[in-house]
């Protein structure tokens, strides 16, 4: 059973204790009204009063306003003073209401806040301190979320344009070089080969940038479902660092792979290689030419730890966990000539979280190190 805390238990204590205090008062000062009221008809000088003023009004002498006063007010006194009681306590619960309901009208502004976008902050009656606080809670939240959205947003649409941008480049060398394959009857075998060379060269850039499309495509409108298996995570990194032997070579780079042997987790194979390409793609396109890339695997209790470490620009202190977020790119130049589109590590993140995992990044001393961390099972 879930015990309340004092402060939940008391969040309302004020407000409980006002509406006793009004409520008092207000019935104290009914009941006041109607002993005023039986003192004035029954007890005072009421009929003195109505006989004097029909004398003055209708000109009669004191026996036939006397009269007049016995007709119209005496024979119904009783009917008078309930009338009276029902006015008193019609007025003073009208009072009430319009008191107790401007506490409604105070929480409908509020929510009407949170809709209307509006940036000042919720201010609720003393007793609603707990609900203003609240609210306001849910205010900065929503606002967050809004201005996240928008920067993904605009992130996201800034991306295709410097994308759609600079597919004309590569899109204009390929058919200019095509052109002159075509146009040029007499053309040596050399100068031949490398007018298809850099349109090969042009048209895979290309390819890679009609993915870039795709990517972004398929980031916002697919959820990532999950399909569980055992895998053995060194082996997967093994065949992994097999593939990128000619990304290695091409910036004079070596990876070293460290750690327990045959370590073995349970996830989805494919989604899990996802994240190890992305991070060893990362680190090879963000390393300093010769140096060493290491992939270490280590296993504590119920969990496994992959560590990638390059040496390359530190990250500053403010980035490292932005660059988590998607369609965030350290490198804010238009260019996407390097680097992807800011997809890879948000989409590692996501893949990790969903694994029950934790991503991390740190940099120091000239060196970049991502820490992905699972459960085994």
């Amino acid at each position: 059973m879930k015990h309340k805390t004092p402060k939940q238990t008391d969040a309302f204590a004020q407000l409980r204790t006002k509406i006793f205090w009004s409520t008092i008062g207000l019935v104290a000062a009914a009941v006041c009204g109607i002993y005023l009221l039986y003192t004035l008809l029954l007890k005072g000088n009421f009929a003195n009063w109505i006989v004097t003023a029909y004398q003055k009004i209708f000109q009669l002498d004191y026996y036939a306003a006397r009269t007049l006063y016995q007709w119209s007010f005496r024979n119904y006194i009783e009917l008078v003073f309930m009338g009276g009681v029902a006015l008193i306590f019609l007025a003073a619960f009208r009072i009430y209401l319009r008191w107790f309901t401007k506490y409604f009208a105070q929480i409908n502004n509020a929510i009407d806040s949170l809709v209307s976008e509006r940036t000042a902050e919720v201010s609720l009656s003393p007793e609603f301190s707990a609900i203003e606080k609240k609210i306001n809670t849910v205010k900065h939240t929503l606002e967050k979320q809004r201005l996240d959205a928008r920067i993904a947003e605009q992130r996201k649409n800034d991306l295709i344009v410097y994308l759609a941008h600079d597919l004309k480049t590569p899109l204009a060398s390929v058919i200019g070089y095509l052109n002159l394959l075509h146009d040029e009857q007499q053309i040596s075998d050399g100068l031949r080969e490398k007018y298809l060379g850099v349109s090969l060269e042009k048209a895979e850039r290309l390819e890679d940038l009609i993915n870039e499309f795709f990517e972004i495509a398929k980031y916002s409108l697919s959820e990532i479902t999950l399909q569980y298996g055992t895998i053995n995570v060194t082996r997967l990194l093994e065949m992994l660092l097999f593939e990128f032997k000619p990304m290695l070579r091409e910036k004079n780079l070596s990876c070293e792979l460290e750690g327990e042997k045959d370590i073995c987790i349970r996830c989805d194979a494919d989604k899990m290689q996802r994240v190890f390409d992305n991070l060893l793609r990362n680190a090879v396109l963000y390393s300093f030419a010769g140096t060493q890339i290491t992939i270490a695997v280590s296993r504590q209790e119920e969990e496994i730890a992959v560590s990638f470490t390059n040496y390359g620009e530190e990250i500053p202190e403010e980035k490292l966990e932005r660059i988590f977020e998607q369609f965030y790119r350290l490198d804010a130049a238009r260019s996407t000539s390097s680097g992807g589109a800011g997809l890879g590590l948000a989409i590692a993140r996501r893949i990790v979280t969903l694994h029950g995992g934790t991503i991390t990044a740190q940099s120091a001393d000239g060196r970049v190190t991502f820490v992905v961390t699972l459960p085994v099972s």
